[in-house]
């Protein structure tokens, strides 16, 4: 009989791509990994895995069987779904990614709910840029993610995955205090094509959206410095290099010098949550989207959005 863990660590091997990948996601050593794919071998009488320069691939036995590891292990997915739904209970455990400001504005309000309405459950975070965590949800390596899109230019999610919206999160652009536009009650983004911009890292989902935006408006981006924490961004605002799109949720202290002004077209960040479809009944991933819900209600007012209609619980 083939043995589940080995089976698990197969289909970590087939995602990842290479020994320490399966073993970063399955949080255990490299020489683990390798001593289950021996011992799977043994079971199988087959070769599973052929060296590859430094590293390994699956043979074509190797390749054969962990397509049928991922179906078995999506079937025990769903298995646990219908048991825990049966129980109605929330426990075991809960693997939630985030992005940083939804991490930092989110997670501390809906762990500590959750914490103390079900003890029972134990509870891993971890911060993943949208594309990432959507990627660890599809691995298995999180069983939920907490990712994001903007009004106009949404983040595509995949076959297999459910979606529920938490929140709208309202953006300001930042600006040095003595900006000629400090003092305005709103401003319009195009009424920044002649300033440089402090943005995020090249090839991230935002950075792809300011680009896109500012050209939507017949503007050439002048991308002066990139930076992946808002504070960072802040701080070069404040220093006077630059303005920046500055999201609210988990923004926290704004450093002096800087001015935040609204902008006047509706631009959002869509926050919702994502997870396998195969996990869906699970009584603990709707805890946990509830939580993240709550947390997003109990936010000030002017720190968030209206919540977009999204996928019922």
């Amino acid at each position: 009989m083939l043995n589940l863990e080995r089976l698990r660590t197969l289909d970590a091997l087939a995602r990842h791509g290479s020994v320490s990948g399966a073993a970063d996601g399955l949080h255990v050593t490299t020489s683990a990994v390798s001593q289950q794919m021996s011992k799977l071998e043994r079971e199988v009488g087959q070769q599973l895995l052929a060296k590859n320069g430094r590293g390994v691939r699956l043979t074509d036995a190797g390749r054969l069987l962990a397509d049928h590891a991922a179906k078995i292990l999506s079937q025990v997915e769903v298995a646990r779904s219908d048991i825990e739904a049966q129980r109605g209970q929330v426990v075991g455990e809960v693997r939630l990614a985030a992005f940083p400001t939804a991490a930092r504005g989110l997670f501390p309000a809906a762990l500590t709910s959750l914490r103390a309405g079900h003890p029972e459950l134990r509870l891993r975070t971890a911060e993943l840029e949208p594309e990432s965590g959507i990627r660890a949800v599809l691995r298995g390596d999180a069983d939920l993610a907490v990712v994001l899109d903007w009004s106009n230019k949404r983040l595509p999610v995949p076959a297999g995955l459910v979606k529920a919206e938490l929140l709208d999160d309202a953006p300001d652009i930042a600006m040095p205090a003595g900006h000629a536009l400090a003092g305005r009650r709103e401003v319009d983004i195009e009424d920044f094509a002649e300033d440089d911009w402090v943005s995020w890292p090249e090839g991230e989902f935002c950075y792809d959206w300011l680009m896109f935006t500012l050209r939507s408006k017949g503007i050439e981006p002048r991308i002066a410095h990139l930076a992946g924490e808002h504070h960072t961004q802040l701080a070069l605002v404040a220093a006077g290099f630059g303005v920046c799109v500055a999201p609210r949720l988990g923004r926290g202290p704004v450093p002096g010098g800087v001015s935040l002004v609204p902008v006047r077209q509706p631009m959002r960040r869509h926050v919702h949550a994502v997870w396998r479809a195969d996990a869906d009944r699970r009584p603990s991933i709707r805890a946990a989207v509830e939580a993240l819900r709550a947390a997003g209600r109990a936010l000030p007012a002017d720190s968030r959005g209206p919540v977009t209609a999204g996928t019922p619980l």
